[in-house]
């Protein structure tokens, strides 16, 4: 996975491919679809969620710019993976899901993989981020936005970067916004399709 999927598509940050190496995909995904866990393609978790494909994954945390001593923000920690790369890049990380029973999932498969020290799941709207721990370094939203949520955007840090799939429900965009002198500037990242973001600055 990691010299097909991730090497040979631009990943270069040594410590995302390092966390993607070490961390065993196959704890965050049931056992019925495990044949599937290393596969260039996302994997369906219940409840109409999937987890994203690896590629993807890495493209999203490689682009948050991390080194270790952040303070970071998930929306959308779906079955835990992408909140345990998170963790092993970042000092701390809060992963908001909005499904309960996944939000429960979660926390086990961290346990499972050892990866829930500095990892703490919550239930609810991410679209409205968790403001009781912000502000935050980074964001990383694994869930498709009709627009960039203003909550989001009020607790990123300066300087920070938040990450987030936009567009329509079924095809987006993956937006890489900065923040730095009280500025903000986004640029586009590749064509990308998530489940949609629901929630109060998200679809209803």
């Amino acid at each position: 996975m990691v010299e097909r999927q991730l090497r040979r598509r631009g990943i270069t940050d040594k410590r995302v491919l390092a966390a993607m190496g070490e961390i065993p995909r196959e704890l965050f995904i049931a056992e019925e679809e495990r044949h599937r866990t290393y596969n260039d393609e996302p994997v369906a978790i219940g409840h109409g969620q999937t987890i994203s494909q690896p590629y993807m994954t890495a493209l999203m945390a490689q682009s948050l710019e991390l080194r270790g001593a952040e303070s970071v923000l998930e929306v959308g920690a779906g079955s835990g993976y992408h909140a345990a790369v998170l963790g092993a890049l970042a000092a701390r990380v809060v992963a908001i899901e909005l499904i309960p029973e996944l939000a429960g999932q979660a926390r086990r498969n961290l346990e499972a993989a050892g990866r829930a020290g500095n990892v703490r799941i919550i239930a609810g709207d991410g679209s409205l981020g968790f403001a009781e721990c912000a502000p935050y370094d980074a964001i990383s939203v694994a869930a498709g936005a009709p627009g960039i949520p203003a909550a989001l955007l009020e607790q990123l840090n300066d300087p920070g970067h938040l990450v987030i799939p936009v567009g329509d429900r079924d095809e987006q965009e993956l937006h890489i916004v900065t923040k730095r002198a009280g500025a903000l500037s986004t640029r586009t990242s590749t064509a990308c399709r998530f489940v949609p973001l629901r929630g109060g600055e998200g679809w209803r």
